[in-house]
């Protein structure tokens, strides 16, 4: 089928791309997007002017705004990468979207899963493309973890674990602590809210049900108390989520150490471990010497497969292919690709509303739970 001659114009010039949030994230996306050779960043824009000045003259970007419809209307983006606190993104994503823009939207999506029903619809009906901040989704070991279900290699998925950690130790978890007034204290749910996006959709692809049963837990775990709402953040978190045939146990925390991201996934043939700090992917085989012996030289074989790990992951850095942001990367070359080739996003609609979802539910036991412990 023929393209029509507004896209076949667009495929052979460069994508106009404006960022508004001029955070510690926008400067990672400035640095991926540059990588992708079609696209150029035209703005920045921030509430705070100079925060969006110090951007532009960081990057040479030529222009910067304080105000975004001025910058819509200046600009005449084709993608426009929303990377401000969640509680703005509905709005601006629909005031993109009626621009005439695509929409990079950072994680959360929004809110509530209502909220991101409708920014998808509304996205579908202008006939736009939406993709959400999952960078790694798009991390090497979770691409070597897809491909290994792809081609049979693990069977079909019957359960996994995700855990991820997070260090409330860091500069963003200090700021968090450090203000009752910060941004994450608004959210519905808090610190997990701004967060858990990265534990569920590392298995939300293999879950084989839209509205799986959840059942979720969890707590203040850390010391020391402040008096105000930042002692109502929880910081520990643990989710079963219970499919047709698939089920997955996730865990968020920020007391564990040291700090781990990683998924283990169990198949009818194998087990595999996807280490995302690491990035480390390794199978486990069936031990097929006699069980003393075949224990004993177990931890052998598994030597030998983290060495060969190693070895890969230095050739890569040598090569310069070791990359902090390689999901980010991966991602935002894919999405401008889908845009310029006319494809679907390179993150389905489908497993973005099931997370938005899950998220909903979690946060609902969770506050039940804690006005629960409250009352007695």
């Amino acid at each position: 089928m023929k393209k029509p001659e507004k896209e076949r114009e667009m495929s052979s010039e460069k994508l106009r791309i404006v960022i508004v949030g001029c955070g510690q994230i926008a400067d990672g996306h400035i640095t991926e997007i540059r990588k992708f050779g079609k696209a150029d960043v035209v703005a920045v824009c921030d509430i705070e002017k100079l925060m969006a000045e110090q951007l532009a003259i960081r990057y040479e970007i030529p222009r910067f705004y304080d105000n975004f419809d001025e910058m819509l209307t200046s600009e005449k983006p084709d993608v426009v990468h929303i990377t401000t606190p969640p509680q703005s993104h509905m709005e601006l994503a629909m005031r993109a979207v009626d621009a005439g823009c695509h929409i990079y939207v950072e994680k959360p999506l929004t809110l509530c899963y209502r909220d991101s029903a409708q920014l998808i619809l509304y996205v579908q009906k202008k006939q736009k493309k939406l993709t959400i901040g999952w960078n790694s989704y798009f991390d090497p070991p979770a691409i070597e973890l897809r491909n290994l279900v792809r081609d049979n290699v693990v069977g079909t998925p019957v359960h996994m674990e995700s855990f991820f950690g997070y260090s409330l130790g860091g500069s963003f978890g200090k700021a968090i602590l450090g203000s009752n007034k910060h941004w994450v204290h608004r959210l519905p749910g808090k610190l997990f809210q701004n967060n858990i996006d990265h534990m569920l959709n590392k298995v939300v692809e293999y879950l084989d049900d839209e509205y799986p049963l959840i059942s979720a837990s969890g707590g203040v775990y850390r010391d020391g108390r402040f008096g105000d709402v930042r002692d109502e953040m929880g910081d520990e978190l643990r989710v079963q989520i219970q499919g047709k045939r698939t089920s997955a146990y996730g865990t968020f925390s920020s007391c564990i150490k040291p700090t781990g991201q990683f998924v283990r996934l169990y198949g009818t043939k194998r087990c595999a471990t996807a280490d995302f700090i690491s990035r480390a992917v390794i199978i486990d085989d069936e031990v097929t010497l006699p069980s003393a012996i075949g224990r004993a030289l177990a931890p052998f074989g598994m030597s030998k497969k983290f060495r060969k790990v190693g070895i890969k992951n230095i050739k890569c850095f040598l090569r310069n292919e070791y990359q902090y942001f390689s999901g980010l990367s991966t991602l935002i070359a894919k999405y401008y690709s889908s845009i310029l080739n006319d494809e679907d996003p390179p993150i389905p609609y489908d497993h973005i509303l099931r997370v938005s979802w899950m998220m909903d539910e979690i946060f609902r036991q969770y506050d039940t739970l804690v006005a629960s412990r409250n009352a007695n």
